[in-house]
């Protein structure tokens, strides 16, 4: 784990581009298995992969490819790289059916699995599949609850406000569950979502059960990363437990050119930024919410991320071109890790 207040290097995820278009095709999803092999040779630690069921407009112009579904094509072809979610929509999904999937995805992938959850925030998403928005934090905690005992427990007897089980055995058993992070903190520049401008407290008693924090550093100022990472601390030694077993990570999205003009730089990005984020969104919305700019101004950034304490970053690639994988190797991680 690395050390807090800026010291040490930055541990690196890659968050792939396994976006879902109008118009993708079968060979482009062929490529996406492609680049996981690239990323297993590459200085990642973990493959992540964002999770949405529709195109959730107040924030993105593209939805996904399945979570788990990609994960687990992407564990067949690499061996060594953990396999995450950055973050499944938990309120989303049946516990007793998600508990059955995560043990196959962490058993066929030898123990690589990492499940990273989140309430969500998109209202036509629960709706599709008849959930209240207003039920997505106690949703989110039975559900951590069941699945912790499903992945752990035989003939598990569980009586909740949503779920109820008598004597249920969940199989293949697993050795080691996959280790939890929990997704979330304050959002100050996505004013289409209900998420507040500070870290809600069952987002903070969520984290002080999980392995890790995924702060919301997408959509807010390093500011308010700092401040809430200062809350998590306090949140967890008042109850009781060590902050520095907790990991301190964050995700974000980037576009990397080598043009030292910013103005310039800027040019090439914001177009894939408005593919992927949508046209509804300002360029000064993007540019306050996401890594972009020259090379220095996306250095500065992150060095101003881990200044606060940040230990691992999450790095989500707009483009699926092999060469963007590269420059952002060469130019981001490999001189900060």
């Amino acid at each position: 784990m690395g050390k807090s207040g800026g010291q040490g290097k930055l541990r690196f995820g890659l968050r792939i581009p396994s976006y879902a278009p109008p118009g993708l095709t079968y060979q482009d999803s062929r490529d996406l298995l492609d680049y996981c092999r690239r990323i297993d040779a590459l200085p990642y630690e973990d493959i992540w992969v964002i999770d949405h069921l529709l195109v959730s407009k107040g924030v993105y112009g593209v939805s996904w490819l399945d979570a788990l579904a990609t994960l687990s094509a992407a564990a067949a072809v690499t061996s060594r790289v953990g396999l995450g979610t950055a973050a499944l929509v938990l309120p989303l999904r049946h516990p007793v059916t998600l508990a059955k999937e995560i043990a196959s995805v962490h058993q066929i992938s030898g123990g690589r699995l990492r499940f990273g959850v989140a309430v969500g925030w998109d209202p036509a998403e629960f709706a599709a599949v008849g959930v209240l928005l207003k039920q997505r934090g106690t949703r989110t905690d039975e559900a951590l609850e069941l699945i912790r005992l499903l992945l752990t427990e035989e003939a598990v007897s569980f009586s909740g406000r949503y779920w109820q089980t008598s004597e249920l055995t969940i199989y293949p058993r697993v050795p080691d569950p996959p280790p939890v992070w929990i997704a979330g903190g304050t959002l100050t520049h996505a004013p289409d979502t209900p998420d507040k401008p500070f870290i809600a407290p069952g987002v903070l008693d969520r984290i002080l059960k999980a392995d890790g924090w995924m702060a919301r550093s997408s959509g807010s100022d390093p500011a308010d990363v700092a401040n809430d990472w200062r809350v998590v601390q306090e949140h967890l030694t008042a109850r009781g437990r060590d902050p520095a077993t907790l990991t301190f990570g964050a995700t974000q999205f980037l576009h990397v050119t080598e043009e030292p003009d910013r103005e310039k730089a800027l040019a090439e990005q914001m177009p894939h930024f408005l593919e992927i984020m949508g046209a509804h969104r300002t360029e000064e919305d993007l540019r306050a919410s996401y890594l972009t700019g020259t090379i220095d101004d996306l250095l500065a950034a992150i060095e101003s991320l881990r200044g606060a304490g940040l230990q691992y970053l999450i790095l989500t690639p707009l483009v699926k071109d092999p060469a963007q994988l590269e420059l952002i190797t060469r130019h981001i991680v490999e001189p900060l890790r």
